[in-house]
């Protein structure tokens, strides 16, 4: 006899990461023509020596780097953050008003958590994140799609048409993942104004904030000086000083927010990670520039896609930024069948817009999401060239 099963559980897809994994798991590739992996939006390398020495003297020399710490993050953290963000967006932000978390994706679900429950609404942008996905339907949300058509950018009134009496927050990403656009600060405000009109929460996930191509600030949402009445931001500080493995992220938002955020926190971590907060704060007071450098090389990485995908016959590159790029194939084939070829005839592993539009989507089965941020600009020749090569 099988032990029960969570429905909400069952009918949750699995994650869509793993399941690419699982498309190469026991085969090999030839020396002259490696696996290229443009699966996962994640980096691949270390942080930077002296993050790394800060961290380990921490671990050697710090004992409460090894102890339960505040369930909402390090004072000192929290005040950085607070510190660096009303500069870097012309508003106040107190530090009492962010939280740390064991990365972003963690972030998400507490405050979600506190925001809608079964037979709740959330309004997800298409093509969207699969894991906010995935949390909705865990949590017996029901995810209403907001379908962004060509541009991949949203329109507040096609998502005020959507809003019903369940409906209880907006999520965006901007810079967008899957999409890889930036959102321009109009859309955003006119988000805001209309989460704002209907009582509703906007959720903003900037994770990948840092290798925006626009200078200034992004957005104006925090000038605003009730901007915590309903506006929340979503942070990581996994990509930029690639603690990935460390699991740091952030929460900013009012502070009656963050208390409810609190119960959730103490009930599935109690705190975050103490070494990944050093980290995270080590770098924010010392790596300014380096990080810049890093921005600097995403950037020419995403001329090149852009460059790569103009060139290249038949694909159609529908949006590119920060980590991503997000295009249509042109073949007479659903994306993830196109995807697990891709594989075996050219080495490559990306994700099909399966993974990132509602079951059934015929744009779904057009598109593909390729994590370009680990591919240096010789790999992604060598991606066009077997893209180039490829026959369906």
């Amino acid at each position: 006899m099988s032990l029960p099963l969570n429905p909400a559980f069952a009918a949750t897809e699995p994650p869509p990461v793993m399941e690419a994994r699982r498309w190469i798991a026991g085969k090999s590739f030839a020396p002259d023509r490696p696996l290229i992996n443009v699966s996962q939006a994640a980096p691949v390398d270390s942080p930077p020596l002296p993050l790394r020495q800060a961290i380990a003297e921490a671990a050697l020399n710090d004992p409460a780097a090894h102890l339960y710490g505040p369930v909402l993050g390090l004072p000192a953290l929290r005040e950085e953050i607070a510190a660096q963000w009303s500069a870097a967006y012309g508003g106040t932000i107190r530090a009492d008003q962010v939280a740390i978390t064991q990365g972003c994706n963690q972030a998400f679900t507490a405050v979600m958590a506190t925001l809608a429950g079964p037979g709740d609404e959330v309004i997800l942008p298409t093509p969207w994140y699969f894991n906010h996905k995935m949390w909705l339907d865990m949590a017996s949300v029901t995810t209403v799609p907001l379908d962004t058509g060509a541009t991949l950018i949203p329109e507040a009134a096609a998502a005020e048409a959507l809003i019903t009496p369940r409906t209880r927050a907006i999520v965006l990403v901007s810079p967008n993942n899957p999409g890889g656009v930036e959102y321009p600060a109009e859309t955003l405000a006119a988000f805001r104004d209309l989460a704002r009109a209907r009582g509703l929460a906007l959720i903003v996930d900037e994770t990948y904030r840092d290798f925006d191509s626009r200078s200034g600030r992004p957005h104006d949402l925090f000038t605003a000086p009730d901007w915590d009445e309903d506006f929340i931001q979503l942070y990581s500080f996994s990509k930029a000083y690639r603690l990935t493995g460390h699991r740091v992220g952030a929460v900013v938002a009012g502070t009656a927010r963050l208390a409810e955020v609190e119960k959730f926190l103490d009930t599935v971590a109690i705190c975050p990670s103490q070494l990944g907060q050093i980290g995270a704060l080590w770098g924010m007071r010392n790596l300014s520039q380096w990080v810049a450098g890093e921005r600097d090389e995403i950037l020419a990485r995403r001329k090149a896609m852009v460059e790569g995908f103009h060139a290249l016959s038949g694909w159609k590159l529908l949006g590119c930024g920060a980590y991503f790029a997000y295009v249509e194939h042109p073949f007479d084939m659903a994306s993830d069948a196109l995807c697990k070829r891709l594989v075996d005839d050219c080495a490559l592993l990306m994700l099909p817009g399966t993974m990132f539009q509602p079951e059934g989507s015929a744009a779904g089965r057009r598109q593909i999401r390729i994590a370009f941020a680990n591919v240096d600009a010789a790999g992604i020749a060598e991606m066009f060239r077997r893209l180039a090569a490829f026959r369906a």
